[in-house]
């Protein structure tokens, strides 16, 4: 004789109000993570993109930033040795317009030199004057027996002279000055140019000794 146990056959009540799909619940919980995990990727990679693309922007920027400063420093050079040239040359204007104006005195120094005049105080002083001027890069030229050059020379007498075999400063009137090498005044001579229808010294002697020759020539007796 067997007794049922109670209860063990009897299934659980379900509530008539409840959905079949209770159950699946989790499932689509997990796939929904599933797909806003994905979109969550897909702007990861869009904002990589983004930072690159600002990335060239900035180094383009700062290239171009590069390409100005290179530009300034450049241009910045180039005014202060324009500045430096500029600075030099009004330098030695004012200087060459300074010893202009002491030429004239230098000129009465140098006669009285000749002269025998330049004695005393007055020797000392003007010597200490010509040292001055020296220093601030005067300088003189201008000697006798010299080729005549009519850059450098002015020509205020002319003759001419057997013994030169080209135009020559035969005696200078006054010396010239030069600062470096811009003449501030051309030396005055006195220029003697070769006579008409003498042969240079050059000439003359190759033809003495052509002569010379022939004559030896002709005083040899005839081998024959």
């Amino acid at each position: 004789m067997s007794e049922e146990t109670p209860g063990f056959d009897e299934k659980p009540e379900v509530p008539a109000d409840a959905a079949p799909d209770d159950a699946a619940e989790p499932k689509a919980a997990a796939s929904s993570k599933e797909e806003a995990a994905a979109p969550a990727g897909d702007s990861g990679a869009a904002q990589d993109v983004a930072l690159l693309a600002q990335l060239d922007q900035a180094r383009t920027a700062l290239g171009e930033r590069t390409a100005d400063l290179q530009r300034l420093q450049a241009e910045y050079q180039n005014y202060r040795r324009r500045v430096e040239r500029d600075r030099i040359a009004v330098k030695e204007i004012a200087v060459a317009s300074l010893l202009t104006e002491l030429l004239p005195t230098l000129d009465d120094i140098g006669r009285a030199r000749e002269h025998g005049e330049l004695v005393g105080g007055f020797k000392s002083v003007a010597e200490s004057l010509e040292t001055a001027a020296a220093k601030m890069g005067l300088q003189q030229f201008g000697k006798e027996g010299e080729p005549f050059d009519p850059t450098i020379h002015e020509a205020l007498m002319h003759s001419y002279a057997p013994d030169v075999t080209e135009d020559t400063c035969v005696a200078i009137l006054q010396p010239g000055y030069r600062i470096g090498e811009r003449t501030i005044r051309p030396a005055r001579v006195a220029v003697a140019e070769p006579q008409p229808g003498t042969a240079p010294k050059s000439e003359a002697a190759e033809g003495a000794s052509a002569a010379d020759s022939s004559d030896e020539d002709a005083d040899a007796p005839d081998k024959g």
